[in-house]
């Protein structure tokens, strides 16, 4: 499309110009023409695509990304760490959320700092060199509470996530904020920001909502655009329905893409893979929706969420595992997939209430990195095996997917072959796989390939190739080595440099499997190291090495190039990092480090290295005594340090260097809890004779705007209707006694193994305890015998487990109110008792602006502040929790240990707890850490007992402030059995200073109640 007028050019000039300084501000960009990609291309032309592949600065490439909310790890100091641990993986991008309840958790009052703050999030994205998709919403599921919507939209009369004008303006002051944040640091403005997903999985519709509305969408991305925001538009429709994909109109994006979690998230039987769930059609059904853009795939599942009393993330790890990575992640590269995002690659936790009613603390997702930042888990390990693959495969990334066939290319039919055949060169990638996916059989097989050589049918030098049960295979022909050509290699290719003088080529292969590997040669291949034994080569047109997998390793030298043959287990301790040219910033591009930079053996991490002069230097981490081998020294480098320290090493006949790290358990000892001095305070004085709650909030409105449905109460007892949506309620209900009132009704809400404790005056009425699967309940109670005209309150706990999501657009399911829903006192009307209620202090004029509107919940203790660091708890009761409380209620404990842990470890703690009763006893703890809630553990459903706190929460090197709330359910109590601090494996770690973000302690709250 022209241009319209010399106006609309003068103007694109003009923001062109603009572009090009670095300090623009794009909080303040408008871009009248949304809807024109003509005119959108002139603002920027650093990110591009064409129907195969796109390209960043003009350098196709495959976009392999990770999922890391850094919301969920409340440390900004560490996200370095979890960034350069996915670049590790050969990955180069990280998609991110952002979570809008976090950030304006007051309608019009939008805080992005501190701990919240982007900005430091994108500078470690550069620093580790990895591009960034960014996906702010304004919705995003997540397992966020509410889907990441803060708890005001209750009170927005519109439905949700529609073009409902009082929906849309709640979302403006957000959206201007942080489309315009994310602006700034898009690639155009030398930023790591390459993509824009707008709103998250429009797809689901109910309840009178016809979708998609290309309006509704239009009007999220013209605030992104108004923002801004000008690099390609890339979408996430919830399943391959082919929504608002390019050219189709109102709300069309840039690039299409589509979310898969094929084998669900049936942890309790993590073995069973159902049939039917590996996708064949994608490729053909991408070419009918969006022949045009990229194959992509914006969410492919990485992990599985679990629910409260779920089988717990240990199972989840065995159902989407190394296994689940190998067939499936090979599938989707069956697709010929470009952009393809696992979600997630880093879970993290759910500390101060953000997380969903369906879900618990821990947010560790049995993702490839654990909550604890560990990268021990063989997934990771698998993963990084097949990131290395894709980023040396140039001539994958402009490959096209050929027929699947269970006869054309092997003489098995329980095996299905996928060819892809590149559009720029001769290399085929030949991905294998059982046509029953779910098979646990071993196959023998043969394979018919078409090569620059003529079809062959491999292994030429006798026996067969071998499929194990769910495993797949990426097989290929006429595989370029920088002029060396791969005419097949039955084993699968882990990486390959060109040093200059030498080529290397790393293979591998499963146990107890036969491989074949064919370089168009005539030159005699030579055994360098390693058995003979198994191995058999011949010369003739072109050279032929045949060999079973054994751990130990071989090299076999065609030419200048040597085959680096491995088990796929000691392939997992090789790394590829790019040769950076300085300690501080990682490269993005892997142009130049396809046939350049080094690979390193060490074991448990490598996550950089550079060249300074003739000091070559690694960031390494190690949990254990690991030999270190570097191949392909650069020429001039003369002298090798590991994590800042000189290191002496060997030289090998090829110029390899050899060292050795030593690993020594850190001395550092861990306070044992139940031998610390607590102090004890009652935090529910609410029911105690006396109590004065005239500064509580009245329960007062007559009305809601909240839509879910009409009161059933003389006025709403909705929490959200008065600005609480987090942690604990409280109610306290004032009524006089006509002396005949025996039973109350009540039905009360507060999500999935939510609990709720009533008490009349200081008498103890009864508890829902909750189980897993309930988030509301109605009860009937009965009551002591009430005396005629005396006063009389009920106060009733209610836990707010958050609110729930609203995937289905017109459910507005997030709308489903936490409290008191209805009730009933036999003998009175219900307007007879006047209630009040309270939650965090303040409400939505949160008093903790450091760790945010969702921190803290309605307790005494809470509200004045008592969980913070430094507590005024002198003159408190000492007593432990390991006593705990005699009878139902609440018991505040709070504690301080100190923590000595050596500068260069870096040591994972949790908390633990357990309790041996049977039946379990009915109590839920929270427990804070230097002010931050780090976990809500209820004993009677679980699973979780364990909560990791990281380094920055916890004061590696001074003191901690513990506090914890005990909540007992039943008449006679509850105290902790099990509760302590533990570690595991220290890790020797090039991981720079972390930063401590507890400081922020106690001090008297003004108003507090």
């Amino acid at each position: 499309m022209k241009l319209a007028c010399a106006s609309i050019v003068g103007l694109l000039a003009t923001q062109l110009a603009a572009l090009a300084v670095p300090s623009q501000d794009f909080g303040h960009f408008k871009i009248t023409e949304h809807r024109d990609p003509e005119k959108r291309a002139l603002l920027q032309d650093l990110v591009t695509w064409d129907k195969t592949s796109m390209f960043v600065r003009g350098e196709r490439l495959m976009i392999f990304s990770g999922e890391f909310h850094p919301f969920r790890l409340p440390v900004p100091s560490l996200w370095l760490d979890v960034l350069q641990k996915v670049k590790a993986l050969g990955f180069n991008c990280v998609s991110f959320y952002v979570d809008w309840a976090l950030l304006e958790g007051k309608h019009g009052n939008y805080t992005a700092g501190g701990i919240f703050a982007l900005e430091p999030f994108f500078e470690a994205a550069t620093s580790a060199g990895l591009y960034l998709l960014a996906r702010p919403g304004p919705y995003i599921n997540a397992e966020a509470s509410g889907g990441g919507f803060p708890g005001w939209l209750q009170r927005v009369k519109g439905t949700l996530r529609t073009s409902d004008p009082s929906y849309i303006e709640a979302t403006e002051n957000y959206m201007s904020h942080v489309a315009g944040t994310i602006a700034e640091a898009q690639i155009t403005n030398g930023g790591p920001i390459i993509l824009y997903q707008p709103e998250n999985e429009y797809s689901k519709f109910c309840c009178g909502i016809d979708g998609p509305d290309g309006n509704y969408m239009q009007i999220v991305e013209d605030q992104a655009r108004d923002a801004g925001v000008v690099v390609p538009f890339l979408s996430n429709d919830g399943a391959p329905n082919g929504y608002n994909t390019p050219g189709t109109g109102e709300g069309s994006v840039d690039i299409y893409g589509h979310d898969n979690y094929p084998l669900g998230f049936d942890c309790a039987n993590p073995t069973i893979w159902p049939a039917g769930q590996l996708p064949t059609d994608y490729w053909q059904r991408h070419l009918r929706q969006s022949p045009s853009t990229p194959y992509s795939i914006p969410e492919l599942q990485g992990g599985s969420f679990d629910p409260w009393g779920g089988p717990g993330f240990q199972k989840c790890g065995v159902l989407v595992g190394s296994e689940f990575e190998r067939v499936f992640y090979k599938n989707y590269i069956s697709f010929g997939i470009k952009f393809l995002n696992l979600y997630m690659i880093y879970g993290g936790t759910n500390w101060g209430n953000l997380g969903h009613p369906n879900g618990y603390t821990s947010y560790d997702y049995a993702a490839a990195i654990a909550e604890g930042r560990q990268v021990d888990r063989e997934k990771y390990s698998q993963l990084k095996l097949i990131g290395s693959f894709v980023k040396a495969s140039p001539a994958y990334l402009d490959a096209d997917p050929l027929h699947n066939s269970t006869t054309l290319y092997t003489d098995s039919k329980d095996l299905l072959v996928t060819p892809l055949m590149s559009n720029s060169s001769v290399t085929t990638f030949y991905v294998l796989r059982h046509a029953n996916y779910t098979s646990q059989a071993s196959t023998s097989y043969k394979l018919i390939l078409r090569t620059s050589a003529g079809n062959i049918t491999v292994p030429q030098s006798g026996g067969t190739l071998a499929l194990h049960g769910r495993d797949s295979k990426v097989h290929v022909t006429d595989y370029d080595i920088n002029g060396t050509n791969v005419l097949y290699s039955t084993a699968e290719i882990f990486t390959w440099k060109d040093f200059g003088q030498k080529k290397v080529l790393l293979v591998y292969g499963g146990p107890g499997e036969h491989h074949e590997i064919s370089i168009s040669s005539a030159s005699t291949p030579s055994l360098v190291e390693g058995p003979e034994a198994g191995v058999t080569m011949k010369c003739g047109s072109q050279a032929v090495v045949a060999w079973d997998t054994a751990p130990q390793r071989r090299i076999v030298k065609v030419d200048n190039l040597e085959i680096f043959i491995l088990d796929r287990n000691s392939a997992y301790n090789y790394w590829v990092p790019e040769l950076s040219s300085n300690s501080q910033t990682a490269g993005f591009s892997s142009k130049e480090t396809t046939a350049g930079s080094i690979i390193v053996k060490a074991g448990y991490l490598v996550r950089g290295a550079y060249l300074e002069g003739s000091n070559l230097y690694l960031a390494a981490d190690f949990n254990a005594t690991t030999p270190i081998e570097v191949i392909g020294v650069p020429n001039s480098a003369n002298a090798l340090f590991v994590n800042g320290q000189p290191s002496q090493y060997t030289t090998s006949s090829n110029g390899d260097w050899a060292t050795t790290v030593t690993w020594a358990d850190p001395k550092f000892t861990l306070p044992t809890l139940s031998s610390l001095d607590w102090k004890y305070v009652d935090t529910l004085p609410e029911i105690q004779p006396g109590y004065d709650d005239w500064l509580w909030p009245f329960a007062d409105l007559t009305t809601t705007n909240n839509t879910w449905r009409d009161l059933t109460t003389p006025t709403s007892l909705y929490a959200s209707d008065y600005g609480f949506h987090s942690g604990s309620l409280l109610y306290r209900g004032h009524f006089v006694s006509q002396g005949n009132e025996s039973i109350l009704y009540i039905n009360t809400r507060g999500g999935k193994a939510y609990g709720h404790s009533i008490w009349l005056n200081q008498t103890f009425v009864g508890s829902w305890a909750g189980v897993s699967t309930q988030n509301n309940t109605n009860v009937t109670y009965n009551l002591p015998p009430l005396q005629a005209g005396k006063a009389y309150v009920f106060s009733i706990l209610i836990d707010h487990m958050g609110y729930d999501e609203s995937g289905f657009i017109g459910s507005d399911l997030m709308k489903t109110p936490r409290g008191i829903l209805d009730y009933s006192l036999a003998g009175q009307e219900k307007t007879a008792i006047t209630w009040k209620l309270t939650g965090n202090l303040g409400g939505e004029d949160y008093r903790d602006r450091t760790r945010g509107p969702l921190n803290e919940g309605g307790m005494y203790a809470e509200r004045q502040g008592w969980h913070l660091p430094n507590p005024p708890s002198q003159n408190w009761e000492s007593r432990s929790p390991f006593d705990g409380v005699s009878e139902a209620g609440v018991g505040f404990f709070s504690t301080q240990f100190d923590l000595d842990i050596p500068a260069g470890w870096d040591v994972p703690l949790s908390f633990k707890f357990g309790n041996s009763t049977q039946p379990p006893a009915q109590y839920r703890v929270q427990f804070y850490i230097n002010g931050f809630q780090y976990g809500k553990y209820v004993n009677h459903i679980g699973p979780q007992t364990t909560f990791p706190v990281p380094q920055g929460v916890l004061n590696y090197k001074g003191t901690n402030w513990l506090a914890l709330t005990l909540w007992a359910h039943q008449p006679e109590g509850a105290k902790l059995e099990i509760f302590r601090l533990e570690s595991d494996t220290p890790v020797m770690s090039a991981l720079g200073k972390v930063d401590f973000v507890g400081e922020s302690g106690y001090s008297p709250r003004e108003g507090a109640y």
